[in-house]
């Protein structure tokens, strides 16, 4: 039996009691009162959108919660004499490790597409799932809750081309999401890649990515010149104008004094440049010697 926390007059004047109150098809989610829930009475919501957790950080937390206890209560849905979680697994599991009995809750009855909706927008606020999680329940949102991306955005609030890129990332092969999921490519390699109709060339540069540690915009570029091949082929140099006759004697007769292969550019309104190259230091002060006729 679930026993009550005390509350402020106006706060519990907002919060029902529902025992024993059923939910049916028409009922909205309806919060409940506050209570310390026993923990052994409470079951992890099997639409958990994040499926790994880092024991270190739940260590932490665990031990953060013998010395202050549990700070925000989790968030559960009453089912009969138990409880599913809704939000606040990672508190949940911190406080089994810290060997708590009972756990404060909010309790509420909701239904099962509130629960998956409302586990996704706790963790997205509270500590990002890895791009492939938050793909697959965003997609499972709308392939049970029949929610539109706009409606999704408004929910979860991020813009509906963010939904859309994280919706691709489905289509990619098997591979390639478990390398993402990881951590080993990011989602800006995965984006590049959703850019490549084939599956094999996808994988191929995949591989690259991660023996050659290549950047986003290497990625990007490489995919790039696959979609368009011609832009493989490089540029023919345009040819050098020549230099009038005088332009080139001088050129001759200045890199010959200097010892040292001058250039010469000129436009054809007689624009141009001359450009002395030097090894070193010593090869400058030379040069220089030489122009200002010092021997």
């Amino acid at each position: 039996m679930a026993k009550k926390v005390a509350l402020g007059r106006g706060l519990g004047a907002l919060l029902q009691n529902m025992e024993g109150q059923e939910l049916t098809n028409n009922t909205k989610s309806i919060a409940a009162e506050i209570a310390n829930v026993p923990i052994d009475a409470i079951e992890p919501n099997p639409n958990q959108p994040r499926t790994e957790f880092d024991e270190n950080t739940l260590k932490e937390l665990a031990q953060s919660i013998k010395q202050y206890g549990i700070i925000v209560p989790v968030t559960v849905n009453k089912i009969g004499g138990r409880y599913q979680l809704i939000a606040g697994e990672r508190r949940y599991r911190a406080a089994k490790l810290a060997g708590l009995k009972e756990i404060p809750a909010y309790i509420r009855i909701v239904t099962k597409h509130e629960i998956m909706e409302m586990a996704l927008v706790e963790n997205i606020q509270r500590q990002d799932l890895n791009p492939i999680e938050t793909s697959l329940t965003l997609q499972a949102l709308i392939d049970e809750c029949n929610f539109t991306q706009e409606q999704m955005s408004e929910r979860i609030g991020k813009s509906r081309s963010t939904i859309t890129n994280f919706l691709r990332l489905l289509k990619l092969p098997a591979e390639v999401q478990l390398n993402l999921r990881n951590g080993i490519i990011t989602m800006g390699h995965a984006r590049a890649l959703i850019g490549l109709e084939k599956q094999e060339q996808q994988l191929q540069i995949m591989k690259s990515i991660i023996e050659k540690d290549l950047s986003v915009r290497q990625v990007e570029a490489m995919v790039n010149h696959i979609k368009n091949p011609q832009l493989q082929k490089k540029t023919p140099a345009k040819p050098k104008k020549k230099l009038p006759e005088f332009h080139t004697d001088f050129k001759k007769s200045i890199s010959s004094k200097l010892g040292s292969s001058v250039d010469i550019t000129r436009s054809i309104r007689g624009k141009g440049s001359i450009v002395i190259p030097f090894s070193d230091d010593k090869d400058f002060e030379r040069i220089v010697a030489i122009i200002e006729g010092v021997s």
